[in-house]
């Protein structure tokens, strides 16, 4: 079971999507306030720009995708497009936990060895690695949602566990208090966003994948989720090492 299957291979979509890259981040005039549901930037790469009202998390599928696409999403940075099947042949679609990693490392190394980034799914392919490296920095799903009760958001922990709630995402103005400043100046250069739409796109980001991470709104797969967090990481470290 891959808890964050489906909301990496939207995300790698989207970020692979060429109408995408043209529409850069920058002045997407994303105010700094607090944001409902899966917000604005999250949502439109979730839900879709032509969707009205955002992405609706408790109409998200949590269970096991049982085949989204690998084949398709590496295909595609072969220059096969959206739809390039099989030209990796021997990769399996139904990814592993660790595949989840190697398919953003396949995106987020594309990009990069095309010249750049661009567009909303771009900026949160940048971010999901920086997520997760602070939830595991913090001692796994437990320790971060410690973490985050401790600093006075237990409302909004409650909310990203829950499978009635939208998520209450956290304010940008506060995201400092997580993430280093250089990590978010450093993902401002590489996706073309600025510093207000990096610290909008953690405050949603953060909550979905905590949301994903807790699919029957308690901790009992916590050592599932740290593991596919892990898997994740390593492979995603190993990707992007052998490009540089």
């Amino acid at each position: 079971m891959s808890l964050l299957g489906n909301l990496v291979s939207q995300v790698a979509r989207r970020a692979m999507d060429p109408e995408d890259a043209q529409r850069n981040p920058v002045n997407q005039r994303i105010d700094p306030r607090r944001t409902g549901g899966l917000g604005d930037i999250l949502g439109s790469v979730l839900g879709g720009a032509s969707q009205t009202g955002g992405y609706n998390p408790r109409q998200y599928d949590r269970q096991p995708d049982n085949g989204f696409g690998l084949d398709d999403i590496l295909g595609g940075l072969t220059g096969g497009g959206l739809n390039g099947g099989n030209q990796r042949g021997g990769v399996n679609s139904n990814a592993s936990a660790g595949g989840l990693g190697d398919i953003l490392g396949s995106v987020l190394g594309g990009q990069r060895t095309k010249g750049g980034f661009g567009g909303k799914g771009m900026l949160i392919a940048a971010l999901m690695p920086m997520v997760l490296s602070w939830i595991k920095r913090n001692g796994g799903l437990s320790g971060a949602l410690s973490k985050i009760t401790g600093m006075g958001y237990e409302n909004q922990a409650r909310s990203w566990m829950s499978n009635q709630q939208d998520n209450d995402n956290l304010d940008p103005n506060d995201i400092s208090q997580l993430f280093d400043d250089n990590e978010i100046q450093q993902v401002a250069e590489h996706t073309g966003a600025n510093d207000v739409e990096v610290r909008q796109g953690l405050a949603e980001l953060l909550p979905e994948v905590m949301n994903q991470l807790t699919p029957s709104g308690n901790l009992d797969n916590e050592s599932e989720a740290n593991e596919e967090i892990d898997q994740i990481i390593n492979q995603l470290s190993s990707r992007l090492g052998a490009l540089k």
